[in-house]
């Protein structure tokens, strides 16, 4: 939760202090009541992990799925309508935007929602489904939507359908390869 609100501060310019952080934003009260629920979760504790979860969601307009795994220094500026599922992990210092959809293709069970690597930055309105695995150092821009494709590391994404147009740098301007169905 520490490194969840040194990433408030650092990343969002318009926080004045730690205290209005934890006062007053929604999208760090949802990370917190998160870090709350997925302990919860991972025992096995049937009902009251989804329960607070949909109360996160009401209060916040952000829907974690209590099982979803949130990696340290975690940032969501804004958040309202971005959802989180299940098998959704995500590594250290990544940051969301509002409206990003991290979701599943279908209702198969297992694993079925993105890894998101370290250091990645996912944009205003993107969508990413399924298994699919995202790079470390990695850029996806607002409203870019990626489905069954995996992404490298150290690059940026943008688009419909989505295409990488910098890599390790340098511009790019290369189609995504598809992920194979992973159990």
């Amino acid at each position: 939760m520490k490194s969840d609100l040194k990433a408030f501060m650092k990343n969002d310019p318009a926080a004045k202090s730690r205290l209005e952080i934890v006062l007053s934003y929604n999208t760090f009260h949802a990370i917190l009541l998160h870090r709350f629920t997925h302990p919860l979760y991972k025992l096995g504790i049937p009902i009251l992990p989804r329960f607070v979860s949909n109360i996160n969601r009401f209060l916040t307009g952000v829907e974690i799925h209590p099982g979803a795994e949130i990696g340290e220094s975690f940032f969501m500026d804004h958040g309202t309508a971005t959802v989180i599922g299940e098998t959704v992990k995500i590594g250290k210092n990544c940051t969301l935007f509002h409206n990003v959809t991290l979701g599943g293709t279908g209702k198969h069970s297992g694993k079925r929602h993105p890894t998101l690597g370290d250091n990645v930055y996912v944009g205003t309105g993107a969508t990413i489904l399924g298994p699919v695995k995202i790079g470390d150092n990695v850029m996806i821009g607002a409203e870019t939507f990626i489905i069954m494709h995996d992404v490298p590391s150290n690059c940026t994404v943008v688009g419909v359908p989505a295409k990488i147009v910098k890599m390790n740098g340098k511009k790019i301007n290369k189609k995504l390869l598809k992920t194979r169905q992973r159990q």
